[in-house]
């Protein structure tokens, strides 16, 4: 006679038996397309005492550049990012890329200046469609591991923006802004690359489609996390603005005050820039393993001894406090936009679109107005006044802790986006 089969035990949920797996090709493709993304952006700043040579720029014109580029992803992103959690959109990804090369054709051949700020402007459309996407792309891929994935995905990013000085330094500054040129092609391997992520994007999202899926929520008010969001705005207000400092004005003053040249400047700022690759790529796992709140504390206001002395030191001890400044400054937004993301559950592309958004339109607004304070007091004071940046990380006590937030739960998400 056979045995019965027990019955005592319902079957495990199907998350517990066939737990997401972290999808690593996905990961370093849109990592790689970050680098490529960013490179295209960080030429802009890179050229900057080129333009202004040729074109007779004065500082807020220069500042007006940054503008128009981080204006117009500030603008864009969060529009994109809240259209896209509703209706995704997987090829738009390539499309980005195609706007961010139109930019690059318009600064390499730009006869006068109003040209050069739709090239800024076209950049700045290209990242504000690559951002969001790309952000829930990294998220959807990550397996659970939300802050590596994050931190994979931006580092990407920070190593692009660092190889601009040096491309600009060794390849556009000897051979003319004609050059620039050449980095279409890198913009149109990032369109190919794209279009494959895409693809698989799109797949997900059909596959998908008709499911409700679970969604991990919190017990907090409307109120309190409307609260929290705007402490995780202010705090990367505080942390683009210095960093706007350095992308835009640093070279100057470099230049100014220890008579650097042009090729040496960029070094520097190159040193600056790969030290904020290596703080995102610690502050996410970081974030997974001491949480978010605990990075963000240390990142924002653990920076500012090193701001106050960067004014009044030498040449070599500015150097070696730029990367210390740039590694424990960058490890702070991989962890905002995981604790964002927990806070509002379920909108990736929107927080995406939010964050990025707003580091870069504060990032430009910041820029516009520090090339003001450049000119009328000198690209030196900007940096005494910039020190004090960091101490709007004290607006970390207003966040949740960690009992907050213990009380999660699983509810039902959107039918349409993963």
């Amino acid at each position: 006679m056979s045995q019965a089969a027990p019955i005592s035990a319902p079957p495990p949920p199907a998350a517990a038996t066939a737990p997401e797996r972290t999808t690593w090709l996905i990961l370093g493709w849109i990592s790689l397309c970050h680098l490529l993304n960013d490179v295209t952006q960080s030429l802009l700043a890179a050229i900057y005492p080129l333009l202004k040579a040729e074109f007779a720029l004065q500082f807020w014109q220069i500042g007006l550049l940054t503008f128009a580029f981080q204006g117009t992803a500030s603008l864009l992103q969060p529009a994109v990012g809240l259209m896209t959690d509703r209706r995704p959109m997987p090829m738009s990804l390539p499309l980005g890329m195609t706007s961010s090369l139109l930019g690059l054709v318009a600064l390499a051949l730009a006869p006068n200046y109003p040209v050069l700020v739709t090239g800024a402007m076209l950049i700045g459309v290209g990242s504000a469609i690559f951002h969001p996407e790309s952000s829930r792309v990294a998220r959807m891929a990550s397996g659970g591991r939300y802050g590596t994935a994050q931190s994979l995905f931006q580092v990407g990013g920070n190593a692009g923006s660092a190889m601009g000085p040096l491309l600009a330094a060794f390849i556009v500054v000897p051979q003319g802004r004609g050059s620039i040129l050449w980095f279409t092609v890198l913009a149109a391997l990032g369109i190919v690359i794209l279009t494959r992520v895409g693809r698989w994007y799109g797949e997900r999202v059909r596959a998908s489609a008709g499911a409700r899926m679970r969604v991990v929520t919190h017990g907090l008010s409307r109120r309190r996390v409307r609260q929290a969001v705007v402490v995780l705005a202010l705090l990367t207000f505080s942390k683009n603005i210095y960093t706007a400092s350095i992308t835009s004005y640093y070279m100057f003053f470099l230049i100014d005050r220890f008579g650097l040249s042009q090729q040496q400047s960029q070094l520097m700022l190159f040193l600056f820039l790969a030290a904020m690759a290596a703080g995102v790529m610690l502050g996410g796992p970081l974030g997974d393993r001491f949480r978010p709140l605990t990075v963000i504390w240390i990142s924002i206001l653990g920076v500012l001894p090193f701001t106050l002395a960067l004014p009044y030191v030498g040449l070599f001890a500015t150097g070696v406090l730029t990367v210390i400044i740039g590694v424990i400054l960058a490890s702070a937004f991989p962890a905002i936009v995981v604790f964002a993301q927990e806070l509002v559950p379920g909108r990736v592309g929107l927080i995406a679109g939010i964050f990025f958004g707003f580091a870069f339109g504060m990032g430009g607004v910041a820029a516009a107005v520090l090339g003001l304070v450049a000119d009328s007091h000198g690209v030196a004071f900007v940096y005494k006044i910039c020190a004090f940046m960091p101490l709007m990380g004290l607006l970390a006590i207003l966040l949740p802790r960690k009992a907050e937030l213990a009380g999660l739960t699983l509810g039902p998400g959107p039918a349409k986006a993963p």
